[in-house]
């Protein structure tokens, strides 16, 4: 069908040719015959005529190869503009991904944020807890001491208060003991040793 086109073309381009070189021919000729004598009007005409003849066979001679260029010219700019349209198409469909991103990008950095908020909210409820944690032991370990202190204290006056006792107890049965009494105690106490 595109040989039966291609063709087709080439005869109408021919016939044109054609008709354009015996039209020119024919008008140079008449005029040489009209009884213009003039010689440079002929070699005007000759000049026509041979120029004519000299394109036509340029024309039959340069037809393929024109063609052929021409076609294949053709075939690379539809090719270019096929590629061209496929990187037009990715170009688009990576803009669209871009856009995506950035519309993500917004909604990601607010998620990150919260998500750093919400974190940073745990960590001070888990360091106030551990303070406090910490606090209660701290307290527990401080009333211990205080009891402990309390204690020692308290055994130390008792030690005190045994030791003034006893010294005030010596000093009052030295001062109501008499040579007597001694005597009297030192033989119950040799008494009950014996028996």
């Amino acid at each position: 069908m595109e040989n039966f086109k291609l063709r087709k073309m080439h005869l109408t381009i021919t016939g044109v040719a054609a008709c354009l070189v015996i039209g020119i021919s024919t008008i140079a000729w008449a005029s040489a015959e009209g009884g213009v004598h003039n010689t440079w009007l002929k070699i005007d005409t000759w000049k026509v005529l041979n120029f004519g003849i000299l394109a036509l066979a340029g024309f039959f001679i340069a037809k393929k190869p024109v063609a052929k260029f021409f076609s294949s010219r053709t075939r690379e700019i539809e090719e270019e503009l096929n590629q061209l349209e496929q990187e037009k198409a990715g170009a688009q469909k990576k803009l669209a991904e871009y856009e995506e991103r950035f519309k993500n990008i917004d909604q990601e950095s607010k998620q990150i944020v919260e998500e750093y908020i919400k974190q940073g909210e745990e960590a001070k409820k888990r360091i106030i807890s551990e303070a406090g944690a910490q606090a209660t032991k701290l307290e527990d370990m401080a009333k211990r001491n205080i009891e402990q202190e309390f204690k020692a204290a308290r055994v130390k006056l008792q030690q005190e208060i045994v030791e003034q006792a006893m010294e005030q107890a010596e000093v009052f049965i030295k001062k109501s003991i008499s040579s007597e009494d001694q005597d009297q105690l030192v033989d119950e106490y040799l008494k009950k040793v014996v028996a």
